[in-house]
Order: structure tokens, then sequence, then C-alpha cells
């Protein structure tokens, strides 16, 4: 158990499951609320946001925290669902503190903040005692150079200060085990600032992939703020479908501006998605399916599908087709299954194994149909074919799905209401720490 005097540090809670008094699994930690005080007081800590079912933000008062230890959060009480809404008066540690350059009283030098450290007192309150910090700003993912000190927090100065370009860093270090899903989460609920300032820091695939995750609203505004060469090479770095949805959201002279900017062979497919009308097979479509030619063998399919980058829809089926094997492709003569490709020898080729008992569907399908032909047919992806009958891509259902719900579903799901517990779940006054 947590007593007076027990210290944590902040970067160690982040994602650490959350359990209720049952043993039941709530969530995972996804920052700490503090309160900054005057007069070098050291900040109260106010609870913790906890990310629920549906990726819903909540507000876990400290008073309901009866455990840190043991790589779990364990809780009393019954807990609020009520969505957390960050309020003026209070700091998001990861979010906001992590990464700031601040003044070390004692010799006026700028240092960079790694991670703070939280301790209880006496009176069973927590409060921020500990900055763990690097003289002069950290490199990337915490692989700066420079001494690195604990320092009280009354030590320091700068923290109530604004800052233009604060890094990332240390945030990063903090989420980097996140899947691209998780840091979308993270990266929506943090600031405008904040978060350019994390897609400055992260890599171009790992952008590209958190991008696909994130509601246009964001795409659009990350986008917008990168420099022109490193948002032609993020949307280099994004499959195909997902770079022409975001281009399509884009002024057309911003759009032709960052495809001129593109690898042409890059540029190509995503120039033939936005030809398309964006509710049609060919709007819907990726480009890279997996295609084989016929004298493929079972043992060359087998290891394409295990290629760690295919998304699952698309490693379910190989696209069997004569050459050129880059879409558009030439003659396409079937699909098969990657159950067959299980069932059969490794030195069998794929062309023998070929189902072509299913018409492949034009570019032009519209949405309705595309979706009755998957379900008719129990598919997860479908071979789209000209009038040539060159492959051009492949509609898979996640794609499909993607325009089937709501245009606003993906900022639902990082806003998830909770209407149904507002009236039936409660905190106590001791459940309300903080204001809540």
């Amino acid at each position: 158990m947590a007593g007076p005097g027990t210290r944590v540090f902040i970067s160690h809670l982040s994602a650490l499951a959350v359990f209720d008094p049952n043993g039941d699994q709530v969530g995972r930690v996804r920052d700490v609320v503090v309160s900054l005080r005057l007069g070098g007081r050291p900040p109260r800590v106010l609870g913790l946001v906890v990310e629920v079912v549906g990726r819903r933000r909540i507000f876990l008062p400290m008073t309901r925290v009866t455990s840190l230890e043991s790589g779990q959060v364990l809780t009393t009480g019954v807990i609020n669902l009520r969505r957390f809404e960050q309020r003026p008066s209070e700091t998001l540690v990861l979010a906001e503190l992590l990464d700031r350059t601040v003044t070390w009283s004692k010799t006026g030098e700028a240092v960079t903040v790694l991670d703070v450290g939280m301790v209880q007192t006496r009176l069973r309150e927590w409060e921020i005692s500990k900055v763990f910090v690097q003289v002069g700003r950290a490199g990337r993912l915490r692989k700066g150079k420079g001494e690195r000190l604990t320092l009280d927090w009354q030590d320091v100065t700068g923290f109530a200060l604004p800052e233009q370009d604060q890094g990332a860093a240390n945030l990063l270090a903090t989420f980097e085990q996140l899947r691209p899903a998780d840091l979308a989460g993270v990266m929506h609920h943090l600031s405008a600032k904040r978060r350019a300032e994390v897609a400055a820091a992260l890599d171009d695939e790992r952008l590209a992939d958190v991008l696909e995750e994130l509601p246009e609203d964001d795409q659009v505004e990350i986008i917008g703020k990168l420099k022109d060469e490193r948002a032609a090479d993020v949307l280099e770095a994004m499959d195909p479908d997902d770079a022409a949805d975001l281009l399509s959201e884009l002024p057309g002279d911003e759009a032709e501006r960052l495809l001129q900017l593109m690898e042409p062979d890059e540029a190509a497919p995503v120039r033939r998605l936005l030809s398309y009308e964006e509710d049609t097979a060919g709007g819907l479509m990726t480009t890279e399916p997996i295609v084989l030619e016929p004298d493929a063998t079972v043992a060359e399919a087998l290891a394409r599908v295990r290629v760690r980058d295919h998304k699952p829809a698309l490693a379910a089926q190989v696209f069997v087709c004569r050459p050129p094997s880059e879409t558009p492709t030439g003659r396409y003569l079937g699909t098969v299954h990657f159950q067959r490709l299980l069932r059969e020898p490794p030195y069998v080729l794929v062309g023998s194994l070929v189902d072509d008992d299913l018409d492949p569907l034009p570019p032009d399908t519209p949405l309705p149909l595309i979706t009755s032909y998957l379900a008719t047919y129990n598919l997860v992806a479908a071979p789209v074919v000209d009038e040539a009958d060159h492959l051009l891509g492949a509609v898979t259902v996640d794609d499909v799905l993607d325009h089937l719900l709501p245009e606003d579903w993906r900022d639902a799901a990082l806003h998830a209401h909770d209407d149904a517990h507002h009236d039936t779940r409660h905190d106590d006054s001791e459940g309300v720490t903080g204001g809540r």
C-alpha cells in the first residue's frame, strides 16, 4: 500500500492497468492531473486520467487510489465514468510538463524536464516533489548528452511560463509502446500546440500510422503544420487509400502541391484513387494487395502473407495475375484464400489453386453493392478490376466500415459520451477531489 513518504515517478504510471475493488480492470493510466501553486509550493496531484472501454477518458481522484505498487493501480469505491474535461487551473504532467525547458535556480542554467516525481505527504495527499532533468535540451527519445540530475521542485522555475518549442522526446518515450490507434488517442487529447510538437518528433512511418487512426480534422491540422517536404514524405509512408482520403480533405491547390513533391511512383497510385468517386470500389480500394504470378508456389505465397506490414484483411488472400505484378497488373486470374494455402503442399503452384467463380468488382461499383458483395460471400477483401481485366486494387472490409460508420466515428470513439452512466454513476464528496 502507498503510504506517507512513498515517491512515484510519473512516467512509471503511464499505461498501468487500473483495477476496481473487485479486481476487475477498469482501464489504463494515460496522464496525471496536477494543480500548480503559487510561491514555489509543490503542485498538488488531483488525480489520474484513465482511459476506459471505448477510449473514453475519465478522471480518477487520488483519494480513490489505494495502491500504486506492483505495476498496477488499485482503487476504492464507485468510479465516475463521466468524460474527463481539463480545466484552466489544471495541468497534465505527461502532456504538458515533460520536455519543458525550465531554469535551475542554483546556477541559472536551462534544463530539460525528463520526468517528475510525486510523493505522498503525512496528510495522505500527493504532491510533486522532484524533477528529473537534463542540463541543456535533451536529444530525441532521451538520447541527448549532458548531466542528469534529480532536483527538488523548489529548485526549478519556469513551469508556469508558456513555451513555443517544447519538443516531445520524453513524452514519446513514455508512450513508445502504444499501438498507433492508442497513440492517436493520446494525440487527439493534446492541445493543438502539443499535437504539432509530437507530430514533429515522430518519425515519418510512425506519424503515418498514427495519422491513419486520427479524425479527419486532426489529420488536416497536423499535415498543415508540417513543412511541405516533410508532409510529402509522410503521405508517401501512408497507405495510398488513406493518403488519398487525407488529400481529398485539403484545398485542391494544396493537395496538388504535395502530390508534386511526392516521388512519382508513390504519387501515381494516390492520383488514381483520387480520380474515382469517394464511395465507389475505385475510391475505397487499396492499390497494394498481395499479387503473385501463377507460377509462384504456395511457399512463396505464405511468405508474402507473413510480412508484418500487411493488414489482416489484405493477408487473408493473394490475387493471382499475369505480369506485371504491380497494380494495374496484367490479366487478373483469380484469388487464393489463406486457408487454401495452408492445406496445400508448399511446392504447388498458386495458378492451379485460383478461385475464379466470383466476378471481381468494377471500379465504379457503389458502396451498397460492395457491402452486399462482401456480406453475401463472407469475404474480407474483394478484387477491383477494370474493363481490360487488369487488377487495380482490393476493397477491404475495414475500408468499407470506415465509410459505413458516421463521418465523425473516430472523433466519437475518442470522445465517447457516457449519457447512459450520467445518472447512475456518482462520486461522493471524497470522489470529487479537484472539483469533479
